[in-house]
């Protein structure tokens, strides 16, 4: 099975073109949502013990962890203890899974792939990007975005330009989906000797 990894900076389209992946035929797994649902389950009690306050009924409150860990690398290096072998399991069983499916084609949608050395894992890096004026304006277009907030969140990602050295593949999304759609279209046909779909 070929693994992708696939990942990008804030606002340059990664689900977008994870699901562009998932209409080509991809198994796609989405590590955002796996820790949106470790946040209702598995996740839950750890959190609380470590930031007392955060949980609400038995989920987390991500705008409260926001505040808690937000400026505070002690604080964010211990949620990530928590959270990532979490997420990192879970991507591990998604993977078992589709290879037992039959899957030719895997695209692992992490959006601090680089950065956490996930590139390792994978077969290939697909770099989704966008032009800066337009990643701002989608940023900003997001409920509660302000220029702090986005400061904060960029801090924790590589540059985009350091992310595009070091992908084998582009996917440029300033344009129409239609354009973007047949960027992924070309990164498969690209590597349809390595995995046919």
């Amino acid at each position: 099975m070929l693994v992708i990894g696939l990942t990008g900076s804030l606002a340059m389209g990664k689900s977008t073109v994870s699901s562009m992946f998932a209409e080509e035929g991809a198994a796609t797994y989405n590590a955002d949502a796996a820790v949106h649902a470790l946040y209702r389950g598995e996740a839950v009690t750890a959190i609380d013990a470590a930031f007392p306050g955060v949980t609400r009924q038995g989920v987390v409150d991500r705008a409260a962890l926001a505040a808690s860990v937000t400026g505070n690398p002690p604080a964010l290096a211990a949620l990530e203890h928590i959270v990532h072998p979490l997420v990192r399991r879970s991507e591990e069983s998604f993977r078992a899974a589709a290879a037992q499916a039959g899957r030719r084609v895997l695209a692992l949608d992490i959006p601090l792939l680089l950065e956490t050395g996930g590139e390792t894992r994978v077969d290939v890096v697909v770099v989704v990007t966008a032009a800066e004026k337009i990643q701002r304006e989608r940023i900003l277009a997001r409920p509660g975005m302000n220029v702090e907030k986005i400061a904060a969140l960029l801090a924790r990602q590589l540059p985009d330009g350091e992310k595009r050295k070091r992908a084998h593949f582009l996917v440029e999304t300033s344009g129409t989906l239609d354009n973007t759609r047949r960027q992924v279209q070309d990164v498969l046909r690209a590597l349809a000797g390595r995995a046919a779909i």
